[in-house]
């Protein structure tokens, strides 16, 4: 160690290289008997847990704490070392003086560096200028940091590395800290709400040997030990079903789901839903149950019904929320005669709103593609979309007054769908058939049918509602993320051009 108290830069080291000062002060560390990564810290208090008791004490009462964290800032003024501690609760300063702790462990304490983790113990006072500070009698270091955090105001502006190095970013953002709390909140009170009103939380195969339940392209792997292919799901929705079948009549699941496709700004190939289902429910069952959950949620974790997103938007949740069928917004939008012009000229009109419509798509397929391009986008302020065609939904049971189209929902926020409901099919002949209208359709083969599924129908499925809410959407509707990568904490990335 130099007379200053720091520790010497190894003389064959560039000094610019601080991955190499730093491998080589672990190396002094070990040489001077004192462990790098240290284990366990006794009688540990939290930083919020000691403001909190120091704020109910007593004028005059001592008060002395063991704290852990990293050291975040350090102040040098000689005689005296003022520095940051920060934990998982907040931050706290820290008083190192010289006297108080003697010259070798002061000359340590000045060796340590930004990142470090260490407990420092010592009694809490207020200084002079009213900070809320521990008096450090003892330091111990926990855990050499080895390379250097990003700059205070520079290092996460980039915002791929925030996403690729998740940890930097919790470590200097609060604001990333704060939002995954509240995503931690979020489902816990989901959880509570729905056990709250009678559902049981179950878990349904992540493998499975056919992709059923949503239209996606799944992930393929093998299973060595039977020898046949299997599937990541796109949805559990069979499996429930099937719950359902067995008697069990108000359930839920929160998963993980896969799907083989892009990635966007509201797409993760990986990602977080919930499903429920209640038996002897329809769609109006669904759309009230979630109305009151998001209200709920929106209301207990932010105190309020009206979000505030950067871009200006303001999302009223007050209900009652709007419900229009899909049929009259494509009409809003491309004209009243828009169902009673022939098919050409329904391409025609879709080219001139700006859409790409190719041979191979479908008449259905060109409305779809306006709804999806031209009115889901505009649809900010929550908003039931109801009545789709069957083709589009193959689960989902027929309108009694129209059987071309499905007693479904889509709900609509910002934007983007949150979440869709059925009134569920439960015919086992209506569902086979529109199963294989769906193969069909897709050119896959008659084997892809479910056919276990379709075998549990016909021992009888009750009458039921059932919807899915895709959970990173809702935290992004809640917090007014702008991206799905910023609420997951580790998304897909594509690999980086260099390494790490």
């Amino acid at each position: 160690m130099t007379q200053e108290g720091q520790i010497a830069p190894d003389p064959g080291v560039d000094l610019t290289d601080i991955r190499q000062q730093r491998l080589h002060k672990y190396e002094q560390l070990v040489t001077a008997g004192i462990p790098p990564y240290a284990g366990r810290v006794e009688n540990r208090t939290t930083i919020a847990e000691a403001r909190r008791q120091y704020a109910g004490a007593a004028e005059g009462t001592e008060l002395r704490f063991s704290l852990a964290g990293r050291l975040m800032a350090r102040r040098d003024m000689g005689k005296s070392i003022f520095a940051d501690l920060q934990d998982d609760s907040g931050r706290l300063q820290l008083y190192v003086q010289k006297g108080r702790l003697d010259e070798t462990a002061m000359q340590w304490f000045k060796a340590l560096d930004i990142g470090d983790i260490i407990t420092a113990d010592g009694v809490i006072f207020t200084t002079r200028m009213g900070e809320v500070s521990l008096k450090v009698d003892s330091f111990r270091l926990l855990a050499k940091n080895l390379r250097p955090l990003p700059e205070k105001w520079h290092g996460l502006a980039d915002t791929e590395r925030r996403y690729r190095q998740r940890y930097l970013d919790l470590i200097c953002n609060e604001e990333a800290r704060t939002l995954f709390r509240h995503r931690a909140d979020i489902v816990r009170r989901l959880r509570r709400f729905l056990e709250e009103r009678g559902f049981m939380e179950v878990e349904t195969p992540m493998l499975q040997p056919l992709a059923g339940g949503a239209a996606a392209r799944p992930f393929q792997t093998h299973y060595a030990a039977l020898d046949m292919p299997m599937v990541l799901r796109i949805a559990p929705e069979l499996y429930l079903k099937r719950l359902l079948v067995g008697g069990f009549e108000k359930i839920f699941e929160l998963n993980r789901n896969f799907r083989n496709e892009g990635l966007s700004r509201r797409h993760n190939p990986e990602f977080t839903m919930v499903e429920i289902y209640q038996a002897y429910g329809d769609c109006r069952t669904m759309m009230e149950l979630v109305e009151d959950l998001i209200t709920t949620l929106a209301q207990d974790v932010f105190g309020t019904l009206s979000l505030q997103h950067p871009n200006g938007t303001v999302i009223n949740l007050q209900r009652p929320w709007r419900q229009v069928a899909y049929a009259e917004l494509v009409r809003e939008r491309m004209g009243q005669d828009w169902f009673d012009v022939t098919p050409e000229t329904r391409r025609d009109r879709a080219r001139t709103a700006g859409l790409e419509i190719t041979p191979e798509m479908s008449d259905l397929d060109v409305t779809h593609e306006v709804y999806e391009k031209r009115v889901e986008q505009t649809l900010i302020q929550p908003t039931f979309v109801t009545r789709f065609p069957a083709q589009l939904v193959p689960l989902a049971r027929r309108c009694d007054d129209d059987p071309t189209v499905v007693d479904v929902f889509e709900l609509e926020v910002n934007g983007q769908e949150i979440s869709p409901g059925y009134s569920e099919l439960n015919d086992p002949v209506d569902q086979r058939r529109r199963f294989e209208e769906q193969a069909r359709t897709a050119g896959a083969e008659a084997g892809t049918v479910d056919e276990d599924f379709l075998a549990a129908l016909e021992h009888g499925m009750p009458p039921a509602g059932g919807m899915g809410i895709g959970i990173d959407r809702l935290i992004m509707l809640l917090t007014g993320a702008e991206s799905i990568r910023d609420v997951v904490l580790f998304p897909q990335m594509r690999p980086p051009a260099r390494s790490i």
